[in-house]
């Protein structure tokens, strides 16, 4: 049971898969044809019975297709969130929460410090830049799947209506979710660009290639990077980050702590980032709870360090 594309939770060589059909084809375009023996889509709502319990697949509003995983059998019901943020996104199905006795919650970035505030604010800032700084290009870091196509959406929101340009490992990826019947506007590929073209625009890549040779093209680039960790100084300072975007596909702090609430549940498991701090906070809440660790969880999308001409994902 696949809970969504990103690379740190779908991998490739499964007997069997479950997973919703964007999910299915983003592994598909991410992995090909033979990412698994056999498949099968399910749809929000939409129980099937596997090993005598009942599951169901549920919104997380992470990225396109992605799901929660409801697991029922002998009268209790646990969810596994995947990753999930519970604000909007013009790009996919809203969160969803749902009551269940066992909460299985990512904590990516459960500490009270990561609180992500508003992105069209964010979106505001990079545009004022591009006002500030009309002859230079804006480089902005972001994973390929999801937050990218959610960059574009936020900037057409937000009346931006030139061309927004692509890192080729973004190709596949945007072209999918724009076959979805998302609006993304007019896209291009930089690397067809030539460089008087590129002075003012935006032009989005994976965050491994803000400083490799393909960021070259580009004059004078404004480094950008969207981004939860951006919250962080230091992460910034990490990546030689000049514009800061927070903005993130993750619930933070009090997204976190409000859906564990809502929930209902009386025990909660917690994974996939700072787990004590959300355990803690559980405990002082009465709830049982305790920590899991996953066996190769990294960072999202760590394989967005696709080559800069060949546009592969890797």
């Amino acid at each position: 049971m696949i809970t969504h594309g990103h690379s740190d939770h779908a991998r490739a060589g499964h007997g069997a898969v479950l997973a919703t059909q964007e999910t299915l084809d983003l592994m598909r375009l991410r992995h090909g044809e033979g990412f698994a023996a056999s498949t099968q889509a399910i749809r929000y709502g939409e129980t099937v019975s596997l090993g005598g319990a009942k599951v169901t697949f549920y919104p997380a509003g992470h990225v396109l297709g992605s799901a929660q995983v409801a697991v029922e059998a002998d009268g209790l019901r646990l969810v596994a969130s995947g990753d999930y943020k519970d604000v909007a996104d013009p790009t996919c199905v809203p969160f969803e929460c749902i009551a269940c006795d066992v909460f299985i919650t990512e904590a990516t970035f459960g500490l009270p410090v990561f609180r992500h505030g508003d992105p069209g604010r964010e979106i505001e800032k990079l545009l004022h830049s591009i006002e500030l700084f009309p002859e230079r290009a804006h480089l902005v870091g972001a994973y390929s799947l999801g937050k990218a196509q959610r960059l574009m959406a936020l900037l057409r929101g937000a009346g931006y209506d030139k061309p927004i340009y692509l890192h080729g490992a973004m190709e596949k990826v945007t072209r999918y979710y724009q076959g979805r019947g998302l609006d993304l506007g007019r896209t291009e590929l930089a690397r067809g660009a030539q460089k008087t073209e590129l002075a003012g625009a935006i032009a989005l890549c994976p965050p491994s290639t803000l400083k490799e040779l393909w960021s070259r093209r580009f004059p004078d680039p404004v480094t950008c990077f969207a981004s939860g960790w951006m919250r962080a100084r230091a992460r910034a300072r990490q990546h030689l980050v000049e514009l800061p975007l927070v903005i993130s596909d993750h619930a933070d702090w009090d997204g976190l702590t409000r859906t564990i609430l809502a929930t209902g549940a009386s025990e909660i498991w917690v994974t996939h980032g700072q787990e004590d701090a959300l355990v803690h906070w559980s405990v002082t809440r009465g709830l049982r709870a305790r920590p899991l660790d996953i066996a190769g969880y990294g960072e999202e999308d760590e394989a967005d360090a696709a080559s800069a001409e060949g546009g592969a994902l890797q």
